[in-house]
């Protein structure tokens, strides 16, 4: 079983946030992000954390507990887990921002016959425009996993200008155990070594 580890795992995510995605103007005075809610099986209250990167391009999220398996020892509703973030992403006046692109990485251990799912999408509140990214793993599978998801320029969705509207990050992992053998546990993981779930969120940044 391999795993990168934690030291590594934080100098890539360093490295991706140093590139920014679609920037049209960074905005130079500090963003930050204020956890509004945290809901669901993937992330308890108290499990989930949000750093803003240094340049403000791109923002963490970092969970302690994610984890969806089924099969030997899973119990009836630990094939699917999920997230629902509500974010309030304060933001200098006279600009405005999109998720251009997301990168995600975890491990997966899929038995022959089970089929691992991942999937993750954004929309503004009050706005019913979404952006939604899925990606699939095939057993056998036993291995670190990693996933970009990008949006086109012109398919961005933007946080309307002047306004002050949350971001709703909704993630979850699905296992099916489909014709794997009914002694095989199967599992899918956002983690890292230490249990950390780091998943990066580039911004595009435009002037209002």
């Amino acid at each position: 079983m391999r795993k990168a580890t934690a030291a590594a795992a934080l100098a890539v995510l360093f490295t991706l946030s140093s590139t920014p995605a679609h920037a049209d103007a960074i905005p130079s005075e500090r963003v930050t992000v204020d956890v509004v809610t945290v809901n669901g099986s993937g992330c308890k209250q108290g499990t989930a954390e949000v750093i803003v990167s240094p340049d403000n391009t791109s923002f963490w999220v970092i969970y302690s507990d994610y984890l969806a398996q089924a099969g030997k020892g899973a119990g009836a509703t630990d094939f699917r887990k999920n997230c629902q973030l509500n974010l309030q992403i304060n933001v200098p006046q006279g600009f405005t921002y999109g998720i251009a692109e997301a990168n995600y990485a975890g491990y997966g251990n899929l038995g022959r016959g089970a089929t691992g799912h991942q999937w993750v999408s954004y929309y503004f509140q009050g706005q019913s425009a979404t952006t939604t990214w899925k990606h699939s793993f095939n057993g056998p599978f036993d291995d670190n996993w990693s996933i970009t998801h990008r949006t086109e320029f012109s398919e961005i969705v933007w946080a309307p200008c002047g306004e002050k509207r949350n971001l709703n990050v909704n993630s979850a992992l699905r296992v099916d155990k489909g014709s794997s053998d009914a002694n095989t546990n199967s599992f899918m993981t956002m983690d890292y070594t230490r249990g950390e779930v780091r998943t990066l969120h580039h911004f595009s940044w435009k002037r209002c």
